[in-house]
């Protein structure tokens, strides 16, 4: 995988070291343009939740972490409306200014974007560039392509599998995630992207 705009973005202290233009994740970025949003939301919660698992072992008496993923999945569900869940996710971002860590800071930061995804596709990305940064402060920048070549293989295979299996999944669902004619935001990102 070329990893050519990460080292570029860390020589010059970028806080996020890798966006929608990065040659890694295009295969990634492909793939999520296709799914279903509530796909997209199982898929990147799930993810959340391993981040989170990590965050408490460090913070074990933060509760924002838990909260955030918590109050998102109620939001998915139909349980809560937007506001509850906007509230814990913004408390979620709020712990990355309370911490000093720059990798739990990237994490606390993924967590928020992963919850934020039950509003909008976009948001999903934003989970993978958070935890790839994290990744590549806690490895530093001359040993992390092949813990992140791996990373990136497991957040296609995991997106892979909630494709194959999302109309098993009985939910509940809120109405808004059921409407499989919505077209996909991140679709939309990629054909402005694609008109210029």
């Amino acid at each position: 995988m070329n990893f050519d705009d990460v080292k570029a973005k860390y020589r010059r202290k970028n806080k996020i070291l890798f966006s929608r233009e990065s040659l890694c994740l295009q295969e990634l970025i492909a793939l999520i343009c296709k799914q279903k949003h509530r796909t997209i939301v199982m898929w990147i919660l799930q993810w959340a939740n391993q981040t989170a698992d990590i965050l408490n072992k460090r913070y074990p008496d933060e509760e924002r972490f838990n909260n955030a993923i918590v109050q998102s999945t109620r939001w998915a569900m139909g349980k809560i409306k937007m506001p509850i869940a906007k509230k814990a996710i913004l408390d979620c971002h709020k712990v990355a200014k309370e911490i000093d860590d720059p990798i739990d800071i990237a994490l606390c930061h993924a967590i928020g974007q992963a919850c934020s995804s039950v509003h909008v596709e976009t948001h999903a990305i934003g989970f993978v560039f958070y935890d790839l940064t994290a990744l590549v402060l806690e490895l530093g920048i001359d040993n992390f392509e092949a813990a992140a070549s791996n990373k990136i293989e497991q957040y296609i295979n995991t997106l892979k599998l909630w494709e194959s299996e999302i109309d098993n999944y009985s939910g509940p669902w809120a109405s808004f995630l059921l409407n499989d004619n919505k077209i996909n935001k991140e679709l939309l990102i990629a054909n402005k992207k694609a008109d210029k």
